[in-house]
């Protein structure tokens, strides 16, 4: 295959290669957050969601329970699945070896939410309930999908490890959020109606590398 020479003008001076890609991302979101004074145990959370999303408010709207990055280490090192709301978040995630659970697609979900009136994404919370105790839960699509988690600790005492709960949308998804930072599970969220699939597999892959750099340290 002959390789081009194309350009673009626009392109001139930019890095094309994937690791000179992410090498000046860090650079600028380093240059974009280093005034803001952010704790160094959730930094490379921080990092990881802003970019992804291409958005420093994240930086300013992420709250991080205090036992979220400890829990979440723990239920990675014993090899708990992560159960995520849709697809496109189970894809993302690539960072870990754990597997990575999503049941939206099931027959027997799409059977179920229809029998409870719900969504898809909140049958198949419904689903996995027994794989979500103990377990890092992410959800970046569905706020109806975060009710259900809710609805599952409170009624059930179902208690996942970590909920990294960033639905995005404009109904529900802040009011779903808001009442995870209230409750008492332990959580990595955000305030507002930003979310999304890649900003939740961020936190989870920022999760997933702290879990494999404290294992190494160990191991030293």
């Amino acid at each position: 295959m002959t390789q081009s020479n194309w350009k673009h003008p626009l392109m001139e001076g930019l890095p094309l290669t994937g690791s000179e890609i992410e090498a000046r991302s860090h650079e600028i979101i380093n240059a974009e957050l280093g005034a803001r004074n952010i704790d160094q145990q959730i930094w490379p959370i921080v990092r990881r969601v802003v970019h992804a999303s291409a958005d420093v408010s994240f930086a300013e709207t992420l709250r991080i329970h205090p036992d979220a990055i400890s829990r979440g280490i723990e239920a990675i090192g014993r090899g708990r699945p992560i159960v995520c709301d849709v697809r496109m978040l189970q894809m993302g995630i690539t960072r870990t070896s754990c597997e990575v659970l999503c049941a939206i697609g099931d027959p027997a979900v799409l059977a179920l939410a229809k029998k409870l009136g719900s969504t898809r994404s909140a049958a198949a919370m419904e689903h996995l309930a027994d794989a979500v105790d103990g377990s890092i839960v992410a959800i970046g699509n569905a706020p109806t999908a975060l009710w259900k988690i809710l609805e599952l600790a409170q009624t059930r005492n179902i208690r996942p490890a970590v909920v990294v709960g960033l639905p995005v949308g404009f109904v529900g998804a802040a009011e779903s959020k808001q009442a995870l930072a209230q409750s008492d599970l332990c959580y990595i969220t955000n305030v507002g109606p930003r979310g999304g699939s890649p900003v939740a597999a961020a936190a989870v892959n920022a999760l997933a590398i702290i879990a494999k750099e404290c294992k190494t340290d160990a191991e030293k």
